[in-house]
């Protein structure tokens, strides 16, 4: 029989925050000891830009594709949107750490310790968060020695760490919220990919929403990737702050803080 479970009304206010951070210490801990899954945070996005980045150039050469592109170098295009998609698949990684941990035992330690609950997904979603801001600076870096020039400066960059840490953070909470439920590794991945790949074809990630057919347009525009990359893009390429990137800034906070609700209300209704 598993230990007594203590409830958030247990715990000191105080010590929520404390709680937090220690779930997310070990969570990156994990992550830093994990060589290989290090040098892929590496890897993958150079792969991203050197050949997704790289093999469509061509479009830029033809004047209204560039226009409607708003850009002269693809390149400068797709950057903010390998950095959106590289932290939308890094965020998952907050529900599968749920099933690995109640695979091994652990997530009954973590119920069974004098924490809230409420802290196991809040640390979770700030580790999947962190991590996916190392991968953007990594971008960042990338980027700048295959060429694009970021127009928002050091500044923007600030900007566009906290966007994706935003949205990270939303996306894990829509993972850890599945993975709360979802018992098997391969069913939670599988979800996760029927959800992911969709809402990264259907967003302005890759292609501008106005070459696509009108019906995913519409979905395009309502699309949560899409008001990460808008403002992404606009700080990238014209370095300019605009209702664009207050916008992306907003709904990215609304999107984190309802997510964060969701993942804290559906762990502790559904983890026994």
């Amino acid at each position: 029989m598993r230990a007594n479970i203590y409830h958030p009304g247990d715990i000191p206010a105080g010590l929520h925050l404390t709680d937090i951070y220690w779930v997310c210490w070990r969570e990156l801990k994990k992550y830093f000891s994990q060589k290989t899954r290090i040098l892929m945070t590496v890897i993958q996005p150079l792969i991203w830009l050197l050949f997704l980045g790289n093999s469509l150039t061509g479009l830029t050469r033809n004047p209204f594709a560039s226009q409607m592109l708003g850009v002269d170098n693809y390149l400068v295009y797709i950057t903010p949107g390998i950095m959106i998609m590289t932290s939308m698949f890094g965020g998952i990684f907050g529900g599968m750490s749920v099933v690995w941990d109640r695979h091994f035992g652990y997530l009954n330690k973590l119920l069974a310790a004098p924490i809230s609950r409420a802290a196991i997904p809040m640390g979770k979603m700030l580790a999947a968060a962190i991590q996916s801001v190392i991968q953007v600076v990594i971008i960042t870096i990338i980027a700048t020695l295959l060429g694009v020039r970021f127009a928002c400066g050091p500044a923007g960059i600030l900007l566009i760490v906290a966007i994706v840490f935003l949205f990270s953070f939303g996306v894990s909470g829509v993972s850890i919220s599945l993975g709360a439920v979802i018992r098997s590794q391969e069913t939670l991945m599988a979800i996760v990919n029927f959800l992911t790949m969709p809402l990264m074809f259907a967003s302005n990630a890759m292609f501008p929403v106005e070459a696509m057919p009108a019906w995913l347009q519409a979905i395009a525009r309502w699309n949560p990737l899409s008001y990460a990359v808008a403002p992404l893009r606009e700080l990238v390429a014209q370095g300019l702050w605009s209702a664009t990137i207050g916008k992306g800034l907003l709904v990215m906070f609304i999107f984190a803080a309802l997510m964060s609700l969701v993942a804290s209300r559906q762990f502790r209704r559904s983890i026994a």
